[in-house]
C-alpha cells in the first residue's frame, strides 16, 4: 500500500511538470514577448502644444523646437565617461546621480540626461552620440511666449514629477506638463496625444527597422488651439499702470463673465521659465518673499473692501424694505454708538438720503442702515444670516470657481461665526459687534476678482456669470454652463437703479468728480481699505491700501473693474485714476486723460513698501 502511494505521488508529480512545462513553451507567449520587448526600444514622438491666442485672434503662446539627451540604462555600454560630461558640459557626479535616478525608475524606459539644448548644442552632439550607446536624443517643442506680461493668467510647462507619473500613465519621465494658469487647467486640450515608434534592434543593439513593419506605430495628435478672452492690449496697459507698485486688477465683460484682463503686480515675464534657466530663475521669483512675483494677487490675495462695500449694504437695506431712496439720517464727522464709541467721518453736508450716501460715502448713514438690516429680525443672528445670505448671492464669501487652478474664497461672517467669537450664548451680541461690516472693515474678507465679479453683477441689474478666461477651444465657442449660465442674486432689479445712479454721481459729484473721462459714462465707487501687519510681534498700522470698483458705459456696459493698490493711500488717488484709464483704453482704445495718465506712470510705492523693513515712520489715515 505505500509503495502504491509513493509510485502515485511520483507519477502525480510527474504529470504537473509535464503540463507545466507544455504550457509555458506551447500556450504562454509572456516570455516571446519579454524577449521581443528587450529587443525593440520605444521612441515616442511628442506632438506640438497647441497655441493660445488672445480675444482679437492675437497670439500669446507659440512653440519652439527643444532637444533632449534621453538614456536608456540597460543599453549603456563602457563608455569615457570624463569625455562625455566634458560634451555635455555637467559634472561626473552629476551624471552619476542622473543615471541612478534612470536605473531607479526603469532600466528600459528612457530618462532625461539633459533637457532642453540649443539648435547649436543640438547640431554639436548629434555627430558624436554613436559613440555613447544607451545615449540618444529626443526632439520636443519648447513654449516661445510671444509677450513679457500674463504669467499669471499663461503659466508655464515643467518636468512631470514622480506623483504625477504614478497617478497617470500618460506621463513618463522627462514628460513637460502644465503647472500653473491657463497650462495648467487646459492641459489635456493643449498637449494632445504623444505618438510612439517602436524600433527593433539586433543583437548589437544597433536599429534594425520598425517591429512588425510599424503596425503598433501610432502618430502624434497635435494639441488644440486656444482662444483666451483676455484683451492683450488692455492687460499690457494694466501691468503698465501697476509697475512699482503692488495689487491687483480684474476687468470683467458683464454680460458674458469673460475675464478681460487679470493683473497681478508685480508679474514677471512668463519667458524666465522656458528653457535651461528655468529652475534658476524660478528659484529666485520663489524666493522673493517680500514683493512675491509668483503670488496672483487678483485671484487669491484677500483684502477688507473698504467702502466699496457701501453699495452691498444700500442694496441688501432696499430689498428688505428698512429703508426708500428718500430716508435721511443726520452725519455729525460720523456715527456714534454707545460708551463713547464712534466711527469717523470726513466733512460733507448733512442729512444724507441715499444718493448723497453713495456719493459723498458716508460712514454715518451706512452705519444706520446697516443696524437696520440687523434689527430688523428678531435676534442679531437671525439678522447676519439674512444679510450674510444676500451677500453670497453675488459670488462672495466663497471660490467663485473660475477656470483657472487657484483662488481663495474671503469671508462674509455668519451668526455661527459670531456666536463663536463672543462665545455666545455665555455672552450675548448686537448689532453694534459687527457695525464696522457697514463699511467694509471688520470681518468682511474680498479678493478682487470677487469684487470685480460683484460690480458685474450690479451692472447686469442683478446676475452675473461665473468669470473665466476661456473663450474658444479649436475655434469652436465655449459652452460649458458652468461658464455661459446666469446666476441671480436675492436682490430683485428694480433696486439696482438707484445705487447705479449713486455710482454714476461719484463720477458727476462725489468722490470721483475729478477722475471722469470725457464722452465715458462711468459709474463708480472708491474704498480705502485700513492695513495692519505684525512686526516684531506688534500689530502695526501701515499706510492704506486704495481700492475702486466702476463699470461703463452706464447703460449696456461692455466692462466692470475692480482694482486694489497695496499702501495706496485712498481710493481715488491710485485705484480710481488707474480704474478710469483702463476704462478709457477698454472703450476707446486711446487715452484722452493723458494727465492722469502720466501721473501714474510717474509714481511708484517702492518707498511705501519698504517702511516696515527699513524702520521709517509710517504715515496713516491719509
Amino acid at each position: 500500500m505505500r509503495k502504491l502511494l509513493l509510485y502515485s505521488l511520483v507519477i502525480f508529480t510527474g504529470i504537473l511538470f509535464t503540463a507545466r512545462l507544455l504550457y509555458l513553451q506551447v500556450f504562454d507567449s509572456s516570455f516571446q514577448q519579454m524577449s521581443e520587448i528587450n529587443a525593440v526600444s520605444v521612441v515616442y514622438d511628442y506632438p506640438q502644444r497647441g497655441y493660445v491666442y488672445d480675444r482679437h485672434g492675437k497670439l500669446l503662446v507659440a512653440n519652439q523646437p527643444s532637444y533632449d539627451v534621453m538614456v536608456i540604462p540597460r543599453n549603456i555600454k563602457k563608455l569615457d565617461t570624463l569625455e562625455f560630461c566634458k560634451m555635455l558640459h555637467i559634472e561626473k557626479a552629476e551624471l552619476n546621480r542622473i543615471l541612478e535616478k534612470a536605473r531607479i525608475y526603469s532600466p528600459r524606459l528612457p530618462s532625461v540626461v539633459l533637457p532642453q539644448l540649443t539648435k547649436d548644442e543640438y547640431a554639436y552632439l548629434q555627430e558624436k552620440m554613436y559613440k555613447y550607446p544607451g545615449f540618444y536624443i529626443q526632439k520636443r517643442t519648447l513654449r516661445d511666449y510671444q509677450v513679457t506680461h500674463s504669467g499669471n493668467i499663461l503659466g508655464y510647462i515643467a518636468e512631470v514629477n514622480p506623483k504625477t507619473i504614478e497617478e497617470n500613465p500618460y506621463y513618463q519621465m522627462g514628460d513637460l506638463i502644465g503647472v500653473t494658469g491657463v497650462e495648467s487647467q487646459y492641459e489635456e486640450i493643449l498637449r494632445g496625444v504623444k505618438g510612439v515608434k517602436y524600433i527593433q534592434k539586433d543583437r548589437f543593439n544597433r536599429d534594425i527597422g520598425a517591429y512588425k513593419e510599424g503596425v503598433f506605430d501610432t502618430l502624434p495628435k497635435p494639441g488644440q488651439d486656444i482662444t483666451l478672452s483676455i484683451d492683450e492690449t488692455l492687460q499690457a496697459y494694466g501691468e503698465l499702470l501697476m509697475k512699482n507698485k503692488r495689487g491687483g486688477i480684474v476687468a470683467i465683460e458683464p454680460e458674458t463673465g469673460e475675464i478681460l484682463a487679470l493683473v497681478s503686480a508685480p508679474g514677471y515675464d512668463p519667458a524666465l521659465l522656458v528653457g535651461r534657466q528655468r529652475s534658476k530663475n524660478y528659484t529666485a521669483l520663489y524666493q522673493d518673499s517680500i514683493a512675491k512675483p509668483l503670488y496672483d494677487r487678483g485671484l487669491l490675495a484677500e483684502y477688507a473692501p473698504g467702502s466699496t462695500f457701501k453699495i452691498m449694504n444700500a442694496l441688501i437695506a432696499l430689498e428688505e424694505n428698512v429703508i426708500d431712496e428718500n430716508n435721511t439720517f443726520s452725519c455729525n464727522h460720523g456715527y456714534s454708538y454707545g460708551r463713547g464709541r464712534k466711527m469717523g467721518c470726513h466733512s460733507h453736508p448733512s442729512p444724507v438720503n441715499l444718493n448723497m450716501g453713495i456719493y459723498e460715502s458716508c460712514n454715518a448713514y451706512f452705519a444706520n442702515i446697516y443696524r437696520r438690516i440687523i434689527e430688523k429680525y428678531p435676534t442679531p443672528q437671525e439678522g447676519i444670516d439674512v444679510w450674510s445670505n444676500h451677500l453670497k448671492s453675488f459670488g462672495l464669501g466663497g471660490f467663485l470657481g473660475n477656470d483657472l487652478p487657484i483662488g481663495r474664497p474671503g469671508k462674509i461672517p455668519t451668526a455661527a461665526y459670531y456666536n463663536k467669537i463672543y462665545n455666545f450664548p455665555t455672552y450675548k451680541w448686537f448689532s453694534t459687534a459687527t457695525i464696522s461690516n457697514a463699511i467694509g472693515q471688520g470681518e468682511v474678507i474680498t479678493t478682487p476678482i470677487q469684487l470685480a465679479n460683484m460690480t458685474a453683477a450690479i451692472a447686469n441689474r442683478g446676475f452675473y456669470i461665473t468669470p473665466h478666461v476661456i473663450k474658444e477651444i479649436d475655434g469652436k465657442p465655449m459652452d460649458d454652463p458652468t461658464y455661459t449660465e446666469k446666476k441671480f442674486t436675492t436682490v430683485h432689479p428694480q433696486y439696482f437703479e438707484p445705487i447705479i445712479e449713486g455710482m454714476f454721481d461719484v463720477y458727476n459729484k462725489g468722490t470721483a468728480s475729478r477722475l471722469q473721462v470725457e464722452g465715458i459714462e462711468i459709474c463708480g465707487k472708491t474704498g480705502t481699505a485700513e492695513n495692519f501687519t505684525k512686526i516684531d510681534g506688534k500689530k502695526t498700522q501701515l499706510t492704506d491700501h486704495s481700492i475702486f470698483i466702476a463699470f461703463a458705459p452706464k447703460d449696456n456696459p461692455k466692462i466692470a473693474i475692480a482694482i486694489f493698490v497695496e499702501n495706496g493711500y485712498w481710493g481715488g488717488r491710485y485705484a480710481g485714476r488707474i480704474a478710469g484709464l483702463m476704462i478709457e483704453k477698454y472703450l476707446k482704445g486711446s487715452i484722452t486723460r493723458t494727465d492722469m495718465e502720466e501721473w501714474v506712470l510717474s509714481r511708484s510705492l517702492e518707498e511705501e513698501y519698504a517702511k516696515p523693513l527699513s524702520g521709517k515712520p509710517f504715515r496713516i489715515n491719509q
